[in-house]
């Protein structure tokens, strides 16, 4: 397991430090939490590469973020050590355990049952208390834990619910990548009373998330 703590101190400092993360909370937490433990572990040895990394073997598309990518993300939220935070998409729960580390509480959404039973277990495991992850409909949230100060979707989406805004308090933010592919961008949208407004925040790309997906066209 030596290994692997000198891995998260290189991810830290190689890839996170080098992509303008500077909050120390958020450096703090992704060296602190043992990103192996997340994915298959058939995959444990490549677990802090500088890529996606693929968390289900049965060809439905899930990963792990970009350790640089989740990281600018969860900087550009600006968590505060009271903040409840909301994570859509949370897959095996290492966006949770991370966001833990800063944030009073976290919730982690998830639709895929064996993802929800693999992401509750570890954390356990890993005595993580102020971090639990619930199943649900990603696009609909979880309004009965919220609302939420922080929202932050664990992926891409071609389009934002208004299910998700309408779950902020009011000067809450919601942080996610829109788009696909290279033209896809990090956004940041924020809750002033009634409004929620957004703005482009960096280049990023990540695979969509189920249900986000942008409905299809027809043409007669």
């Amino acid at each position: 397991m030596g290994d692997f703590t000198q891995s998260r101190i290189r991810m830290v400092d190689t890839q996170l430090r080098t992509n303008d993360v500077t909050d120390y909370r958020v450096l703090d937490a992704m060296q602190e939490v043992p990103r192996e433990r997340f994915v298959p572990s058939a995959r444990r040895t490549v677990a802090y590469i500088d890529q996606d990394i693929p968390v289900q073997g049965d060809g439905a598309g899930r990963y792990l973020l970009k350790p640089h990518i989740l990281g600018r993300l969860v900087q550009l939220a600006d968590v505060k050590q009271d903040d409840v935070v909301l994570v859509v998409g949370c897959s095996t729960g290492y966006s949770v355990a991370v966001l833990a580390k800063i944030a009073q509480s976290v919730v982690g959404l998830e639709g895929d049952e064996a993802l929800v039973d693999a992401a509750s277990a570890t954390l356990i495991e890993l005595g993580i208390e102020n971090g639990a992850v619930v199943q649900g409909e990603l696009t609909a949230g979880c309004a009965s834990e919220g609302p939420y100060d922080v929202i932050l979707i664990d992926g891409a989406v071609e389009r934002l619910p208004d299910a998700l805004t309408a779950q902020l308090k009011d000067g809450g933010r919601l942080v996610t990548i829109e788009g696909r592919g290279g033209s896809a961008s990090a956004r940041i949208y924020t809750r002033s009373g009634d409004t929620v407004s957004g703005r482009f925040a960096f280049n990023a790309a990540a695979h969509v998330l189920p249900g986000f997906e942008r409905p299809k066209e027809f043409s007669f």
